[in-house]
């Protein structure tokens, strides 16, 4: 990930810690598609699967945060390599709230089972197709950290807006939904939780795309338009 250093050291540990990321990337990728399968499926193992990836998750977080701080400590990196280093310690809490979204799909599962009444009437296949969509734009956010492509990035905020209106499309439907029929409020209330979840972690794959600019133009671009952003990641 990270360019040619003086320190061949320093480098072997950017790229170690960089490694670990991408790694914690791939369990919290799981943790989404095993969540998904709990809803498809009212699988109460595979509930409980997500809750122990959920304790590695949290476990890998506070130990690549733990080697930032060492290598922080240790090297007094400047310029971009310190940008690198805040970039990934962000980049990691991301990933664990990533984790964190899933979690409260699959304990919300885990509620529908125990309940046993409600699951059957959710649309849990267009649930499955805005997840997979999420999935993936995490997974062009991780590849693009990678090799610190900010074109990519671009493309990953300009695709989250689009999820967000998805999201907004879907949420107007589940309301004149409820309002048709007063007796499927429960269930669809249940439906814009998980719902709500998938979209969270859309913004997360974003918040991804955003430190990779940072990274590479040095510039925080949070809270800018797109057309500002755009310009930043031209110049």
């Amino acid at each position: 990930m990270p360019e040619k250093h003086l320190s061949t050291q320093f480098d072997t540990e950017l790229n170690n810690v960089s490694s670990r990321v991408m790694a914690l990337g791939g369990l919290v990728e799981s943790q989404i598609h095993q969540a998904m399968y709990a809803l498809s499926h009212f699988s109460a193992e595979t509930v409980e699967q997500v809750l122990q990836i959920e304790e590695r998750v949290n476990q890998m977080e506070v130990e690549i945060d733990h080697d930032l701080s060492s290598i922080i400590g240790r090297r007094q990196p400047t310029a971009r390599d310190l940008r690198l280093l805040m970039a990934i310690s962000k980049t990691t809490a991301n990933l664990e709230r990533v984790g964190d979204e899933a979690t409260k799909i699959a304990r919300m599962v885990k509620n529908i089972i125990e309940s046993g009444t409600g699951g059957r009437s959710l649309p849990s296949s267009e649930l499955r197709m805005a997840a997979d969509l999420a999935s993936g734009l995490l997974r062009k956010a991780l590849d693009a950290l990678a090799r610190l492509d900010t074109t990519v990035a671009v493309a990953i905020l300009k695709e989250d807006d689009l999820i967000d209106q998805e999201f907004d499309g879907f949420v107007r439907k589940l309301i004149t939904y409820m309002m048709e029929d007063p007796r499927t409020i429960t269930a669809s209330l249940d439906l814009l939780f998980l719902a709500k979840a998938i979209e969270r972690i859309g913004d997360h794959a974003k918040n991804i795309a955003e430190q990779i600019i940072y990274i590479v133009k040095g510039t925080d671009v949070r809270h800018s338009t797109m057309d500002q952003i755009e310009t930043v990641v031209k110049a």
